[in-house]
């Protein structure tokens, strides 16, 4: 579980980066998950994108994505999802105590 320090750390860390996955019409599904586990093994903290099409609402979409691949919700701001998950070999971020 993330501290608010930790998360106000994340997210600015996050601001300046773009979205690398979008959530449509289809909502989410076991392949998705499967991609945004790899991108958060590779980069550690990803946005995800929630579009006008999505019948699902941001924060049921933010809840299945963290249960299905075990990463922290940093903040859902817009449509936009902020998650995190400590890599096991590419750790870069330092997480402050």
């Amino acid at each position: 579980m993330l501290t608010g320090k930790q998360k106000r750390f994340l997210r600015s860390k996050a601001h300046h980066l773009d979205p690398i996955f979008q959530v449509g019409k289809g909502g989410t599904n076991p392949n998705m998950y499967k991609q945004i586990n790899d991108a958060l093994e590779a980069r550690e903290l990803i946005k995800v994108s929630v579009l006008q099409n999505c019948e699902e609402d941001k924060e049921t979409v933010a809840e299945r994505l963290t249960e299905n691949t075990g990463a922290e919700l940093v903040q859902v701001i817009g449509n936009t999802i902020v998650l995190y998950k400590e890599s096991t070999e590419k750790k870069t971020i330092e997480l402050p105590s």
